[in-house]
């Protein structure tokens, strides 16, 4: 099969990952076919959660590289000691729990595309070694003498503004001309809102009559007034948990309001059947240690929604203490990929 029949049978992928039919969004569709046939390193900018991950797998997919490995790796989630050898990989006993060989990133991602999110947080002496990989296309594992050629696609993404951090000395400027040859900016959803419907569509594909939400006229124009700071993922999140407290039934702009300001307490007692405009219950009790948690577990996911997943920044979001946060996320038995 020739590349460009590969790549007519992988629009549909792309189709299937960026969803929505906005100018923006059609824009973003028609840049990534044209890029995905170049061998060149992409740069991806935007805010967190706006689905740079997304976009950066549309690419491999519509790529010569798509019948080989895709490797997402976050830069900002790996410990600074730890992110040459999981980058690079390390032979046995290079350092102190270092029992056996381990493949890097890099070699695991051997003819395919490596994905390097959020690039901008990667340290500078690593920089340094970043670019000496890309410019050598060879990478030496911590403790190893010899070099291991690879061949791979970099893509990489920032949310940050990469032109203020080499101004201020914190990026390499040699590295930014090597990683973003093609530069690709990524839509926040506040500049595509006209999309929240066909993404809250594909939200919710697959999921049981009863544990969906659906939204009327107010609820939607509710919906894309909003500003969406999180971005798409904060909108994912948002569908996942309508369908959890109001799955069901139909939500107006009273219900949504709810839903974004996490007032769980009164979304709570409609669902259980107390009157709208009172706090006396019907027919039932208030379990108030339940309701605090119930709101507490809410603003946890938000701060770690807006944080990326990383819980520092999310534990500075809701003042708390890393180590606090940490214990209330074992409480509740939630899980972040980012340390």
């Amino acid at each position: 099969m020739d590349h460009a029949t590969a790549t007519q049978n992988h629009i549909p992928a792309i189709d299937e990952l960026i969803i929505g039919d906005s100018e923006a969004t059609t824009r973003l569709r028609a840049m990534i076919k044209r890029v995905a046939d170049s061998d060149v390193s992409v740069l991806l900018s935007g805010p967190s959660g706006s689905g740079k991950e997304l976009v950066a797998q549309a690419i491999h997919l519509a790529s010569p590289r798509s019948a080989r490995g895709f490797v997402a790796v976050n830069c900002g989630a790996i410990p600074n000691e730890l992110i040459e050898s999981e980058l690079f990989g390390h032979e046995k006993g290079s350092f102190t729990g270092a029992h056996a060989r381990r493949i890097g990133h890099f070699e695991t991602a051997d003819k395919g595309t490596l994905f390097l999110d959020e690039i901008g947080d990667m340290r500078f002496d690593m920089q340094v070694k970043l670019l000496r990989v890309l410019e050598d296309r060879k990478v030496t594992r911590v403790g190893a003498s010899t070099a291991t050629p690879v061949d791979l696609r970099i893509i990489s993404a920032t949310h940050q503004d990469i032109d203020a951090a080499m101004a201020n000395g914190q990026f390499r400027e040699d590295l930014f001309f090597r990683l973003g040859v093609l530069i690709l900016r990524v839509p926040d959803l506040a500049s595509r809102t006209e999309d929240i419907p066909a993404l809250i569509t594909h939200f919710q594909k697959g999921k049981r009559a009863g544990t969906v939400a659906r939204f009327d006229d107010s609820g939607i124009a509710r919906l894309q007034a909003h500003s969406w700071p999180g971005n798409v993922r904060e909108l994912r999140n948002f569908v996942e948990r309508a369908g959890v407290l109001m799955g069901g039934e139909m939500l107006s702009e009273h219900e949504v309001e709810q839903l974004l300001n996490n007032t769980m307490p009164n979304l709570v007692a409609v669902k259980i059947g107390y009157a709208a405009n009172t706090n006396a219950p019907q027919s039932t009790t208030i379990d108030l240690k339940q309701e605090i948690e119930t709101m507490e577990l809410m603003r946890i996911h938000t701060a770690l929604e807006l944080a990326d997943g990383i819980i520092s920044e999310a534990a500075r979001l809701l003042t708390l203490k890393r180590t606090t946060l940490i214990e209330k996320m074992r409480k509740y038995g939630l899980q972040s990929a980012n340390a």
